[in-house]
């Protein structure tokens, strides 16, 4: 779709951060106009005036301060993270604004939470869209492209593998999550498991990597995107990490205490730097998926897309200006990105590709 075919005032929030910037930089290379927007002026400030956008500056805290930062605004990107912190006070701003709220998260709680006030947001009348990156959208499509393959499917499992480095949002989100286990979904309720409670072999379509049960964000929004009431979602995992995900789970309470998760992130400020140039421009993942039905029938499906943030950045965009097209068809309420645009979404993007296998 060419970008000029989008039309409507639209806001890059936390565009000062890791994969904020990246998208930023590629919407102005598309010719599309954000604001950026986010709490720092002294790094957004430069960004803006490189890119020749325009600039706002507010935080999150106060509600009518996010109002005025909102003013006009008929969509936001939100990508400053950690979502679990920051989605509900912009999520509130755009019931508030009339805006159509996206986001880049992968955490479960915040899909949740979104899911749980899906009657506000429709009558409201804005689309309200997590999870247009790597987290979910190529794992979203896979579910839907196997869910037409046997509607009458009652398990899924989904897998990833080949993700290099992350960013320091990313890593900080993990942290956060280190308290809290694993999560699965297990005939339509999520349930709270141990770290990587499950191993296994899977075969990618480039070949077989060990793997890990991981509570990605799929647990969530799959359900709600096919039905399917068991849902798993393994990542490609040497035996050493998965080892120590273990070990690691021991320590729960340990991970709890403030004073841990501040150093922790402390340390992830001062080492994580993310994937450079290169290796966004090189990295591949790998995207596998299996349903099965109560008859044990059983379909598998096998593809590949870019690496994590390359992902993100394409298919955010993809979704913006497919809302912000005159008469885009998108009913108000919280969607998924595959439950609104199909498995298609991904077809879309260049360098994705989805197999149902025979």
């Amino acid at each position: 779709m060419n970008a000029r075919t989008a039309v409507g005032t639209w806001m890059i929030y936390g565009a000062n951060g890791y994969t904020g910037e990246l998208i930023a930089n590629r919407a102005r290379e598309q010719e599309m106009t954000p604001i950026l927007a986010g709490r720092d002026a002294e790094r957004l400030r430069p960004l803006a005036e490189k890119l020749k956008l325009p600039l706002r500056v507010f935080g999150l805290l106060d509600p009518g301060e996010i109002d005025r930062g909102l003013s006009g605004v008929d969509l936001v990107l939100h990508c400053a993270g950690p979502f679990s912190a920051t989605a509900r006070p912009m999520v509130d701003g755009c019931l508030r604004a009339g805006a159509h709220y996206l986001d880049i998260t992968g955490e479960i709680t915040v899909f949740e939470a979104n899911f749980a006030r899906a009657g506000e947001f429709e009558r409201a009348g804005i689309v309200v869209l997590s999870g247009v990156g790597f987290d979910v959208v190529p794992t979203d499509c896979l579910a839907v492209a196997l869910h037409r393959a046997l509607p009458d499917a009652t398990s899924l499992e989904l897998a990833f593998g080949g993700f290099a480095k992350t960013s320091k949002g990313t890593a900080k989100t993990m942290v956060e999550g280190l308290p809290k286990g694993g999560m699965i979904r297990r005939e339509g309720m999520l349930v709270a498991v141990p770290s990587a409670h499950l191993s296994r072999k899977i075969r990618f379509a480039d070949k077989e990597r060990l793997a890990m049960a991981i509570p990605w964000g799929d647990v969530s929004t799959a359900f709600h995107t096919t039905g399917i009431p068991n849902i798993t979602v393994f990542m490609g995992a040497p035996a050493g990490l998965i080892r120590l995900a273990r070990f690691r789970a021991l320590f729960r309470r340990l991970f709890e205490r403030p004073a841990v998760q501040s150093f922790l992130k402390r340390q992830i400020e001062k080492r994580v730097k993310g994937p450079d140039e290169e290796e966004r421009r090189n990295g591949r993942v790998q995207l596998w998926g299996r349903v099965e039905n109560a008859a044990g029938q059983s379909v598998e499906a096998v593809g590949a897309c870019p690496e994590g943030y390359t992902l993100t950045v394409e298919a955010s965009l993809e979704c913006v200006r497919r809302l912000l097209r005159p008469g885009h068809g998108v009913a108000p309420g919280v969607q998924t990105p595959a439950g609104v645009f199909g498995a298609e979404l991904l077809a879309s993007l260049n360098g994705c590709d989805l197999t149902v296998l025979p």
